[in-house]
Parts: structure tokens; C-alpha cells; sequence
């Protein structure tokens, strides 16, 4: 899965990065080195025509939802089921997007046992998984719309609008910590994926996880647990002293 991740990009870099036609963001989102589920984050998608940057907050919320806490549990979508699937179905269908990252963080569970517990427990340590380039991730997004019915039509507020990561087996460099990672779209696909009349049966080819690799692997501070906790810090290798990649 993907719960964690870090996006630093400014919004003006992001555009040029995706070739954003539309900047709507009702707000800047400052650099985010600990992503986690309910943040809002940004998004590239395209509507009307144009190709646009927007704030999404990180959890789908279908639109037949009765509760839009639903969304917490909605961060990831399987991309082997995620076109049958009630809640991503129909934002499968036409609307998707890419959520820009620079890497994502995957815990691995060490051979050290934590002392105490009636039951056997390991420490997992975090690590960061980012391109060996420096360069952005696209990450292959859902998004939905959300209608609040407690709200007056009026209201500012009355629509939600929420994203999900698709995930995929995760590749030999990322594997050997995690068995899933976010399924990443090279530049050449970005248009179709954006692209809202694309067809189904293309969406499924566009999703055979090429070209996964590229992608460095290192521990990093175990203070990445902690959601209060936020720095390019975050992100600094440390010692391991476990040899995995």
C-alpha cells in the first residue's frame, strides 16, 4: 500500500513538470515531507479541456457515500480490481488523475524484537523509496466529487473533492520491503491516463506496470511515524544496520 508520502514540488514547478494549463487552487499547500491520509494534496487531472493543478484531500469519498469518513479508508485502489470495484468504478471511468510526489515511505519489519510484550513484536524501520534522478513521481490517481447534503446549495463547502493512489506488485527494488507500491506513470502515458474519453479497455493496458524501476531505496528517521512530525529531515538517509537492497 501507499500511506505515506512527501511532496515538495512548488505549484509552479508542478505545472511546468505537467504541462498545467488551469492552476485552481483555492490554496498553496507548503512543502509536505509527511503526506498521510485526510492531508490535502495536490493533483493534476483534466476538466474541461484544459489540464489542471488542484488541492485534493488524500481518501475517496465515493459520490453514494452517506458519511464521508468512508474516505480514510479509501487512500489506495488495487489496480488489478479496481475497475469492478463499487467505490473507484465510476472515477476509474473518467476521472483520474496524477498526484506528484517525490517519493513515498514503506515500513520494513527489522529482526529486532521489541522487549515486553506477552507477545513476540519487531521493530519496523521506514523507509524512503524516491527516483534515483531526483525527479518527480506520477503516481496514478482517482478522484470523486463528493455533495454534502447537510449543506445549502450556496455553500462554498458543499462539495468534496477527494483522491485515491492506485497501487500495483511492487518491483524487485521495492519488493524486498513492501509487497505493494504506488503504480507510476511514465511521461508517454500521462496524457491517455488524464484523458476522460480515453476507453476502458485502454485505461487496463496503460496500467501494465512498466518501467517501475529507476527507484533508490534507504532508511530513514523512525520520527516519519509521528504525522506532527514534518522536514526535509524526514527524508535524510541513516545507518541500517540490516543489509536489504
Amino acid at each position: 500500500m501507499c500511506g505515506r508520502y512527501a511532496s515538495s514540488r512548488s505549484p509552479e514547478d508542478l505545472a511546468e513538470e505537467f504541462e498545467v494549463v488551469d492552476t485552481r487552487l483555492d490554496q498553496v499547500i507548503p512543502p509536505d515531507y509527511n503526506v498521510a491520509p485526510t492531508k490535502e494534496v495536490y493533483a493534476v487531472l483534466e476538466r474541461d479541456d484544459e489540464r489542471q493543478l488542484r488541492a485534493l484531500r488524500w481518501g475517496l469519498v465515493p459520490f453514494w457515500a452517506k458519511d464521508p469518513s468512508i474516505g480514510s479508508r479509501m487512500i489506495n485502489a488495487r489496480m488489478e480490481t479496481v475497475a469492478e470495484k463499487p467505490a473507484f468504478r465510476r472515477a476509474f471511468g473518467g476521472r483520474r488523475c496524477l498526484l506528484p510526489a517525490d517519493g513515498y515511505f514503506e515500513w520494513y519489519e527489522t529482526q529486532n524484537e521489541i522487549k515486553g510484550g506477552k507477545t513476540p513484536k519487531f521493530a519496523k524501520q521506514p523507509f524512503f523509496i524516491t527516483p534515483k534522478d531526483g525527479s518527480v513521481m506520477a503516481m496514478a490517481g482517482l478522484y470523486e466529487i463528493w455533495k454534502d447534503p447537510t449543506r445549502p446549495d450556496d455553500d462554498p463547502e458543499q462539495f468534496r473533492w477527494t483522491c485515491t493512489v492506485l497501487t500495483t506488485e511492487a518491483t524487485d527494488e521495492a519488493g524486498r520491503i513492501h509487497d505493494r507500491m504506488p503504480l507510476l506513470l511514465t511521461r508517454d502515458r500521462r496524457g491517455a491516463w488524464l484523458d476522460p474519453t480515453t476507453p476502458k479497455d485502454q485505461l487496463l493496458d496503460l496500467l501494465v506496470p512498466a518501467q517501475q524501476g529507476g527507484l533508490q531505496a534507504f532508511p530513514v528517521s523512525t520520527a516519519v511515524g509521528n504525522v506532527r512530525n514534518n522536514g526535509p529531515e524526514l527524508v535524510e538517509p541513516i545507518p541500517f544496520e540490516e543489509t536489504l537492497l
